[in-house]
């Protein structure tokens, strides 16, 4: 196999898994990030650079297909439709992805509506989104405005839109955002411009930004954001701090913030919270705590000096939480004495953290620590859930605890009615 084969084929593997590797950006800005509710939906958050064919023998393969005449046998012959069912049914990956590309291969700029027509009928999966993303952009590569004018007449999301968009941003990115910008109708937020900034964002960061600070806050931008974040992120921390602080819309600064704190962390905790100290917001408040674990469990010793640096209050509870989180899972006792040294900077969130995570590994120590939640209706709660847990994984060793402890009376008579 040719070396370019190998890399057409890792870039078709890379774009089906591609979705299923990600930071925790469902737990930013929602009204900028939301799941989709089904597969074709969620296949636009796969998506990456990926879907470019930007190899010099794709574009050879391109140019065979535009000047090829039509012949019988085609690919959208009844026979060669058929021989299309039984490459997508096929289950070993690779000779998938070989025979499909062989497939794409044959395809005439007129065989692409009746090839994706029939994969679609075929059923489109998780698995299947990376061939079905093959096939539009390879349709894009040659008959864009085809392309796209089938999307909006046979798809419900905006996926098969997007990849499309994605691809012929990357060899005529003007013509792609026309189109976009005259087929968007209302006020909010343009959907079709994620895809766009996808491609942009390698090539032309300036332009993406433009469009992406164009965009009103949205969930549309923030999957915008989602697009340009790793390609910003890769130039550094200078840099992405520098891309960041650059952004005069406080939401989507905001937004950035929160997504990219937590792998700025990864290679930089002192930095990544000294920078958040720096600009108290709503990004210090819930990635503090993320910051302090990375740091924690790269260096444990480093993150306690730098939270007992900290001033009282919100930052350095969040802080201790994140540290906690990081030592509870493999030594809950160093966990607890944290928490004794820093009890006054304590909130239940700090010591619900400790319980969850050390309660696999010591459930005694993460029970005795029940009686540090504030909140009455909480603790009961609590115990409630950890000590029929425990009971049902150690019963002898559960009621033992249950008998020479005290225990508020609600929890009593849950378990005995348990």
């Amino acid at each position: 196999m040719k070396p370019t084969a190998i890399t057409t084929i890792a870039a078709l593997v890379l774009i089906g898994v591609g979705g299923f590797i990600a930071g925790r950006i469902t737990s930013a800005d929602h009204s900028e990030s939301t799941p989709e509710p089904s597969a074709e939906m969620r296949g636009r958050r796969t998506m990456g650079n990926d879907s470019n064919e930007t190899s010099k023998s794709a574009n050879e393969r391109n140019t065979r297909r535009t000047t090829r005449p039509e012949q019988e046998g085609s690919p959208s012959s009844p026979e060669q439709l058929a021989r299309l069912a039984s490459i997508v049914r096929t289950e070993d990956p690779l000779d998938r992805a070989r025979a499909l590309l062989a497939f794409i291969d044959k395809l005439g700029p007129n065989d692409f509506e009746a090839a994706i027509s029939q994969f679609r009928s075929l059923g489109i999966t998780e698995s299947r989104m990376g061939e079905y993303a093959q096939l539009l952009s390879a349709w894009a590569k040659v008959d864009p405005l085809a392309a796209l004018a089938y999307a909006e007449k046979n798809t419900r999301s905006e996926f098969a839109a997007s990849t499309i968009l994605t691809t012929w941003a990357g060899t005529d990115p003007e013509a792609a955002i026309r189109w976009a910008e005259t087929h968007h109708e209302g006020e909010g937020a343009n959907p079709y411009l994620a895809g766009i900034i996808r491609s942009l964002a390698a090539t032309d960061p300036t332009r993406a930004s433009q469009l992406l600070t164009g965009m009103p806050k949205s969930v549309e931008r923030g999957e915008a954001l989602d697009a340009m974040l790793p390609h910003v992120i890769s130039q550094g921390a200078d840099a992405t701090k520098a891309w960041i602080a650059s952004l005069t819309d406080d939401s989507l600064r905001n937004g950035a913030m929160m997504r990219s704190a937590e792998q700025l962390a990864a290679t930089d905790p002192s930095g990544t919270a000294a920078w958040l100290l720096a600009n108290p917001g709503d990004a210090t408040q819930r990635r503090m705590d993320d910051v302090y674990r990375v740091w924690a469990k790269n260096n444990q010793t480093e993150a306690v000096q730098s939270l007992s640096t900290l001033p009282a209050g919100e930052n350095r509870t969040n802080a201790l939480r994140g540290v906690v989180n990081s030592m509870a899972t493999n030594n809950p006792q160093a966990a607890v004495s944290l928490m004794d040294r820093f009890q006054n900077d304590l909130n239940d969130r700090v010591v619900q953290n400790v319980i969850w995570h050390s309660f696999g590994s010591d459930p005694s120590l993460a029970v005795n620590q029940i009686s540090r939640i504030a909140d009455e209706n909480e603790r009961n709660r609590t115990y409630g859930r950890m000590l029929r847990a425990w009971t049902e994984r150690d019963p002898v060793a559960a009621n033992t605890w249950i008998q020479n402890n005290p225990l508020p009376q609600p929890v009593k008579d849950g378990l005995n009615r348990q």
